[in-house]
């Protein structure tokens, strides 16, 4: 099937996809604790029938069994060398169910993992892993790909990557959403621009819950989508009746929702946990008579990071593009690249994020560096650090790919002028990878002086873009700053372009702002003067210092003036707050390591491992006791984190982070507690922790039983597909206070009231907290357990459980 195809499949219809598979073939004798593909592919005549049922039920499109069968994600059985014969296998027999009248897509899901750096899976194993999936899908005869239920955006894009190298079919992914994020703190919108930029023909989301909770997440989107939008969402929750799985919406309450998620902006509607093909023949019955809304797109250049989505139009606010992070004339930052002290950069970038920038431009070039490797290294710090998305500016064609291949986002690449080696080296790298552009009005005849010719070269450099593929919205216009202490009349001719740009061109524009003052003293007042000079004319953003107080002062008040801030709101709030970062000399910035994580505090708030291992042994060396260090510091440091996480100010990543920053204090503190015994601290209590049997999850339980230890619990992690007696056994041998167990399976969450009967059987005088995507409140008090949804408030329940205990409750 080629892209055109699919997206003529979409014209004035709902396309019907598939149910849930695993519950079916759950009810027809799939046991627990086996790997579903390799089940599945045995008993071929089951599973084909199965999915024959979807297509008579009126199923578009009805996806291969081989959600799990990726060589990292198999290697948990044993049988990773199976990958390409299982997936060949699985599509074979998904192509005889469908015959000609579905089409079938090979099904692409988590490795079970997280990548790097929260978890030890690196980028190109997971990419390498998927291809090796998409070789025996492709053989296998699939007719597109979909990769679904995913929890984190760069595992998406390890994937969709993998198929775009392997082959041009059509890809659909959808994402799987606790509220308005995922578990690793991506939001829709961020979502849908990452992946459609990327290259993926329909976005959406499933399981997710229900399908109430999916039409606000479909309706986020809309306003933004290219592509075709996907809802394929749970029966609702699950919950055990007489020890068998229930899911709470019947068919009819569920093909309800039909009309609303085709309101808020669906053009492909199915099911996914807990459906089956009757559900599908209801939801196909109602979009019969319906029709996709056509919904009118909002014309803004979009820039993303994994977590954040800045939008870029005249009509907007203007946007702030921190400078900082290139180390042109800056020494203390070339110097701290050169020893690679990436904690510099992450300051910096917090810095300027604090200070109101809303995308950083992101610069390795120091003489005598790997740029390459350099490059990468300071767009994951970035990443990690703050949410704002990110310019990559270089003109190293390398350099470029290796820094757009891992960044989680969709960044902006800083600058393809009209020099012919930069267009035919930078252009298809950008396209590639779906980033953004800025086009620099420069060719190979060198820098023109007036507007004139470089509007030439623009019109020259778009026309070349378009033809790849690209909008007027992927660019923004450099109106080429030249420093007016050498041509009285270039900042007229920056106006010219910017002015033309904004009224005849229609497409949006940056400048680098201090480069019009070069060689000029009292620099700042030049700068501010052709800022607002410029937002009056239609600058849409510059690359400025946002530490600044005067250039922030200014681009408050031109958004006002030229009445992009309506009401002047932001102007009022932004004066309404009493302190404001200030860096006005080069003197202050050099000296920014003394104002910055002063304390092992802020190391760990902000997750910086390096800077809080280090703080840890100086608090030490300065003769600070180490339970001191534990109680002052570091303990309300993590509670912060924690905090911040109930907040949604933080998400999974950063809780990881802070938790990893903790871990790494601790182990410099730990020896010297070790020696004194009076300083040792109590522990809080002891807890068992596992998966249960038959479930291979185990990437929630990994971050718990980290955070417990980080809390001052002890804490037996048993892995993995833990059967029940094992767990009672570690429970005895060590007196434990919690079992603390974990299921992200619809079929292994019954062991968990397994285990809870075999504990009272054995008079255990211990509590049990439960938790998991599949488990809810009812289904833990139903066999009476306690529940928490996340980690961190885990570890608060736990806190509870053993002051409850201490005061006899």
């Amino acid at each position: 099937m080629t892209k055109k195809e699919f997206r003529k499949l979409f014209q004035n219809r709902l396309i019907i996809l598939d149910g849930g598979m695993g519950t079916l073939l759950q009810k027809a004798g799939m046991p627990g604790g086996v790997c579903p593909e390799k089940w599945a592919a045995i008993n071929s005549e089951l599973l084909k029938d199965t999915q024959r049922k979807y297509v008579e039920a009126g199923s578009d499109i009805i996806y291969a069994f081989t959600f799990g069968a990726n060589p990292i994600k198999l290697s948990e059985y044993g049988i990773e060398d199976e990958t390409y014969a299982l997936n060949k296998t699985l599509a074979e027999i998904a192509r005889d169910a469908a015959g000609k009248d579905a089409l079938v897509a090979g099904d692409i899901s988590s490795c079970g993992n997280l990548l790097y750096p929260f978890g030890s899976v690196m980028f190109e194993e997971a990419v390498e892993g998927f291809k090796k999936q998409v070789k025996g899908l492709l053989d296998g005869g699939v007719d597109l790909f979909v990769i679904e239920t995913m929890m984190d955006l760069q595992e998406a894009r390890a994937a969709l990557i993998a198929i775009k190298e392997s082959c041009d079919l059509p890809v659909m992914v959808t994402m799987t959403f606790e509220g308005q994020r995922t578990l690793m703190g991506n939001d829709p919108l961020s979502v849908l621009v990452t992946l459609q930029s990327l290259g993926a023909d329909a976005v959406g989301c499933n399981c997710s819950g229900g399908p109430a909770e999916m039409v606000e997440i479909i309706r986020m989107m809309k306003p933004y989508a290219k592509v075709p939008l996907i809802a394929k969402p749970n029966a609702g929750k699950p919950r055990l009746e007489n020890g068998v799985t229930i899911y709470d919406m019947d068919d009819e309450s569920f093909a309800a929702y039909t009309e609303e998620l085709v309101e808020a902006g669906a053009n492909a509607l199915g099911g996914c946990c807990g459906t089956t093909p009757e559900y599908i023949r209801r939801v196909g019955e109602i979009a019969k008579s319906l029709r996709p809304v056509q919904a009118e797109r909002k014309p803004y250049s979009l820039a993303c990071s994994n977590r954040k989505t800045v939008e870029i139009h005249v009509t907007l606010p203007f946007t702030v593009i921190g400078e900082r992070l290139n180390p042109t004339g800056k020494k203390f930052l070339k110097e701290a690249l050169l020893k690679g002290d990436m904690d510099v950069v992450s300051d910096l970038a917090r810095e300027q994020v604090e200070a109101g920038a809303m995308l950083l431009d992101v610069n390795a070039g120091v003489p005598g560096i790997d740029e390459k490797e350099t490059l990468k290294v300071m767009v994951n710090e970035v990443c990690n650090s703050v949410s704002a998305p990110i310019l990559i500016d270089t003109s190293n064609p390398e350099a470029l790919e290796a820094a757009l291949r891992i960044y989680p986002g969709r960044a902006v690449v800083n600058s393809i002028s009209g020099e012919s080696e930069k267009i035919e080296k930078l252009l298809p790298i950008t396209k590639k990878y779906g980033a953004m552009f800025v086009l620099l009005p420069v060719d190979d005849n060198g820098v023109p002086e007036t507007a004139e010719k470089r509007i030439e070269i623009i019109k020259r450099v778009y026309s070349r873009a378009r033809e790849m593929g690209f909008s007027k919205e992927d660019i923004l216009v450099d109106g080429l700053v030249m420093t007016i202490a050498s041509n009285p009349s270039s900042a007229l001719e920056t106006m010219k372009v910017i002015s033309w740009c904004k009224k005849t061109f229609k497409i949006n524009t940056v400048i680098g702002l201090s480069n019009v003052s070069f060689g000029l003293p009292a620099r700042e007042g030049i700068n501010a003067a052709f800022l607002a000079m410029a937002v009056a004319n239609g600058l849409t953003s510059a690359i400025l210092n946002p530490n600044n107080q005067q250039m922030m002062q200014c681009v408050k008040a031109s958004d006002a003036l030229v009445s992009r801030d309506k009401s002047g709101l932001s102007y009022i709030d932004y004066y309404a707050e009493k302190s404001r970062p200030q860096d006005n000399t080069s003197e202050k910035a050099e000296k920014r390591q003394e104002t910055v994580l002063k304390s092992l505090y802020d190391a760990i708030i902000n997750g910086d491992g390096d800077a809080a291992e280090d703080m840890a042994r100086q608090a030490l060396i300065s003769g600070k006791m180490p339970k001191e260090i534990i109680d002052k510091e570091m303990i309300p440091a993590i509670q912060k984190v924690g905090e911040f996480y109930e907040q949604k100010q933080y998400f999974l990543p950063q809780l990881i982070r802070g938790a990893e920053a903790m871990e790494r204090a601790m182990a410099v503190i730990a020896p010297e507690l070790e020696r004194d015994k009076e300083e040792r601290i109590e522990s809080k209590g002891t807890i068992v922790i596992a998966t249960v049997k038959g479930d291979v999850h185990d990437i929630g339980k990994n971050i718990l039983a980290m955070l417990l230890r980080n809390y001052g619990f002890d804490v037996i992690d048993l892995g993995k597909d833990v059967e029940s007696k094992r767990i009672i056994d570690a429970a005895k041998a060590n007196n434990a206070d919690i079992i603390a167990l974990s299921a992200l399976m619809t079929t292994t969450m019954n062991q968990m009231p397994l285990v809870m009967a075999d504990m009272k059987r054995e008079n255990l005088n211990c509590h049990m907290m439960v938790g998991g995507a599949v488990v809810d409140r009812n289904f833990a008090e139903s066999f009476g357990a306690y529940y928490s949804n996340d980690a961190y408030k885990a570890v608060k329940l736990a806190d509870e459980i053993m002051k409850r205990n201490k005061n006899g409750g």
